[in-house]
């Protein structure tokens, strides 16, 4: 959520069970909540195409934190007091747990913005995510997981190609799901976060508190879950409110593991975009030429990736749409992408295309995971 977005991360999510009814008419038991598994670790090294039945367990031997500064900070003590009463935890364990975070330098270059003057190129950018060895990896979890990916479809309206381009785009299919300690990539931004860019810190404060919720509701160590620099988790690369909110069990063997189950992370990332807008059998986009008139353009590309154009308003600033656009129901958004010093790309992005970037809020993201997911999901229907 999933829902932020560029970047490599690591986790998963929860949701009730339906109650299971007797046939006597009276309702028997409600079965167990499923437990959400969040400290197993996969290997970073993973996959390249290989058979990918789930992302490989190690034996990982996570060392003794050395404890940070933080427990010395009254901004860190007034923010696990605050943690623990929003979220219901012991203040003093809170405070431990923030008094072995660490401080990582490199979580805060990473979080940054490219330096000023640094022209986007979204040929570039598709290059980084379209390439041959996501493709590779990408058909042999299409082929391992088809069954998995049409049930999610059938069940959400999410196509098969865009769950599979989300979790190829995040992950490269559970390859790297991210060596930083979540404990410290949240306490670094939350407590820490660098100057030069709008402040975030808020938005990570709140995440560690739902991060050591879910860590105290299942009586796991947060000091050994390891995920992206931001703090996301998993092959869907879940931030940990995500993980408490969109997460399911769709495998159904009674817990939650977005790190070793790929069927839950296609069934949270369906859950997801459904809960976020998609609407079922939309095209996400259309090609378009825009319109040469500076002023018409201007009021186009005003609204940025919010729909917010009928297509005969969009005719009528002189945008040329394709026959297949005409019958178009939604509002439409036009939506530019850069190309360094080349000619700009331009599509008209619908109300699926928006929910895409509800995931990560790029343009270029959610364009790369349409064509990746329609480039796996041709290679692998093309294979005998």
């Amino acid at each position: 959520m999933t829902t932020l977005p560029d970047l490599l991360l690591r986790l998963r999510v929860t949701a009730p069970f339906a109650l299971l009814m007797g046939l006597s008419g009276c309702a028997s038991p409600p079965p167990p909540a499923p437990q959400v598994v969040i400290a197993a670790l996969a290997s970073p090294e993973a996959l390249d195409g290989q058979a990918i039945p789930a992302p490989a367990l190690v034996q990982t031997e996570v060392a003794a934190p050395e404890p940070g500064n933080y427990a010395q900070r009254d901004d860190a003590r007034q923010l696990a007091d605050r943690l623990a009463t929003e979220f219901q935890l012991d203040p003093t364990w809170v405070l431990s747990m923030l008094s072995q975070a660490r401080f990582k330098e490199s979580i805060t270059r990473f979080i940054m913005p490219a330096p000023s003057g640094t022209a986007k190129n979204w040929a570039v950018y598709r290059s980084r995510f379209i390439d041959p060895i996501r493709i590779k990896a990408g058909v042999t979890f299409w082929r391992t997981y088809e069954m998995d990916l049409r049930r999610a479809e059938a069940r959400w309206g999410v196509p098969a190609s865009i769950i599979a381009g989300v979790i190829g785009v995040e992950t490269i299919y559970g390859r790297n799901t991210g060596n930083y300690r979540v404990l410290d990539a949240l306490a670094t931004l939350g407590l820490d976060f660098p100057k030069g860019r709008s402040d975030r810190s808020a938005f990570f404060q709140k995440e560690l508190g739902h991060f050591l919720k879910l860590c105290n509701e299942q009586n796991m160590d947060p000091t050994t879950v390891l995920g992206s620099y931001a703090g996301a988790l998993g092959l869907p690369q879940f931030m940990p409110s995500s993980v408490r909110n969109f997460a399911i069990d769709f495998d159904e063997d009674g817990r939650i593991d977005l790190l070793r189950s790929p069927v839950d992370a296609i069934g949270s990332v369906a859950k997801y975009l459904a809960e976020h807008g998609w609407r079922k059998d939309m095209p996400t986009y259309y090609e378009v030429t825009p319109p040469t008139d500076a002023d018409a353009l201007a009021k186009l590309l005003a609204p940025d990736i919010v729909p917010s154009f009928s297509v005969a308003e969009m005719q009528s600033l002189g945008a040329v749409l394709p026959d297949v656009a005409q019958t178009h129901t939604g509002l439409l958004a036009l939506v530019k992408l850069q190309n360094g010093d080349a000619a700009p790309t331009y599509v008209t992005g619908t109300d699926n295309f928006y929910a895409v970037t509800r995931y990560n809020q790029s343009s270029y993201y959610a364009l790369a995971v349409i064509q990746l997911g329609q480039t796996v999901s041709r290679d692998a229907s093309n294979l005998p």
